[in-house]
């Protein structure tokens, strides 16, 4: 299919002035295929892998919908975690940034509701949430959706499964019959499909782009000796060393250990599981994606909605139960056009995992064996550390106001500051280890856009 640009789409002017300043020029195959369905008010199955653009695509089409000057929640957008609910807010109101008055408000679970009714006071335009919290608002009559127009399910395999089914099922009865509905995700099971002709009006189905992994990706499996597993797993860090590296594994209990025995090899590394506080875990994704550390361990429900940019390779410390997992993972690496690494690791008991693996991609997958003699271990440390310092949006205070002091009274140079990562009340930014001591006590001394802020090291050895 020929690029097709966003401005040949019926889109409101200002959503357009958004996409330009977005440099969103032409539309990918999920948002060309969609958008003109969703715009016609049509409900869709949208089907396409991780990073294709299946946010703007919905995102677009909810903002094409509402009326910014009727103060009602006019959009739904249900989501299975926290950093997925984040992120999508975050796309939205970026392609609202036009638009004039537009309200967008985030209801996560654990975490607390004050700040969230306080929000609620007055009707946002857009609400993105768990389904738990959504559904505890509406019993509290917090949450009124009697003027919705629009309900999307992102990941919906998830939200009409397990944990997720029941309170999304009480949300969409508590929903007007007359809404759009719009299901988006990188995999769907028959079973989804039954739903949907329960909860959608004669959905059209758009799939695009669904192999488990792009052409940029190299995907490997290696069998191996179910006792020698993380030995395995050493050596494969240690030999293909990538930058970053987001290792699965199928229970918490396994992610934790993992975890632990890699750190007590040296491995600059860290877990995401669902025993962490939510103020732990922004800065465990936080380290992850500035680079203070290497190596993140995860569990395939754990890693949802992760916005990892750059990740230059997955793990899979043992094959999922099933397929359409398989894909979710390995559409975390090799995105926007660039290279990937995928790399499996399977004991003869998992074979029929695999198998269920090839009839997935309608491939014969060719396995490897790993040496007999591992290499040693040759950890993979971080060259930067994340400083934190006790103050953010709610303080006024930007990334720039921070760079600004590090490399003007701090004296820093430029290269040496990386990422910055900006919350309500906290803003990390990652420093070259050669100048962290130096930066932590220059911004200790000084102020920040004129002010003192508490400034200390995230776990600094």
């Amino acid at each position: 299919m020929e690029p097709r640009p966003f401005t040949q789409l019926p889109l409101n002017p200002l959503l357009l002035q958004a996409l330009a300043s977005l440099e969103y020029v032409q539309m990918t195959p999920i948002q060309a295929q969609s958008l003109p369905p969703m715009l016609e008010g049509r409900d869709v199955i949208g089907q396409a892998r991780t990073g294709s653009g299946k946010t703007a695509a919905y995102g677009l089409a909810l903002l094409s919908r509402i009326d910014p000057s009727l103060v009602k929640v006019q959009a739904l957008v249900l989501c299975p975690t926290r950093e997925l609910a984040d992120q999508i807010s975050k796309e939205i109101r970026r392609l609202a940034r036009c638009l004039p008055n537009v309200k967008v408000t985030v209801l996560s679970g654990g975490i607390s509701k004050r700040p969230q009714l306080a929000s609620l006071e007055h009707d946002p335009h857009i609400v993105v949430g768990m389904a738990g919290r959504v559904r505890e608002h509406l019993e509290e009559n917090t949450l009124d959706l009697g003027s919705l127009r629009v309900l999307v399910l992102d990941e919906a395999d998830r939200m009409l499964d397990g944990d997720f089914e029941e309170a999304s099922n009480a949300i969409v009865r508590l929903a007007p019959a007359s809404r759009q509905t719009l299901f988006f995700s990188a995999t769907f099971p028959d079973a989804v499909r039954d739903v949907s002709r329960r909860l959608q009006k004669q959905p059209l189905e758009v799939s695009v782009d669904t192999a488990a992994a792009a052409p940029e990706v190299e995907q490997t499996f290696f069998e191996v000796d179910p006792t020698r597993r993380l030995d395995a797993l050493a050596h494969l860090l240690s030999v293909r060393r990538p930058e970053s590296a987001l290792v699965f594994c199928h229970t918490k209990k396994d992610a934790q250990d993992v975890e632990q025995q890699l750190a007590a090899r040296g491995f600059s590394v860290l877990g995401l599981h669902g025993d962490i506080e939510q103020r732990e875990r922004d800065e465990v994704l936080v380290r992850f994606a500035n680079g203070s550390v290497r190596v993140l361990v995860a569990t395939d429900i754990a890693a949802r909605g992760l916005d990892i940019k750059d990740l230059a390779a997955v793990i899979s410390y043992e094959l999922p139960l099933d397929p359409d997992s398989h894909v979710h993972r390995v559409g975390r690496t090799g995105r926007a056009g660039k290279s990937g690494l995928a790399l499996h690791l399977f004991a003869h008991r998992e074979v029929s995992r695999l198998l269920a693996v090839e009839t997935k991609l309608g491939i014969k997958i060719a396995t490897q064996k790993l040496p007999n003699t591992f290499s040693a271990d040759r950890p993979m440390t971080a060259t930067v550390v994340t400083l934190c310092v006790d103050g953010g949006r709610s303080d006024k205070l930007r990334p720039g106001d921070l760079l600004g002091a590090l490399t003007g009274d701090a004296g820093l140079p430029k290269e040496a500051v990386g990422k910055i990562s900006t919350f309500d009340t906290r803003t990390y930014v990652a420093i070259d280890r050669k100048h962290a001591k130096t930066a932590l006590e220059r911004l200790r001394a000084g102020k920040i856009k004129g002010k003192n802020f508490r400034v200390r090291p995230i776990a600094w050895t």
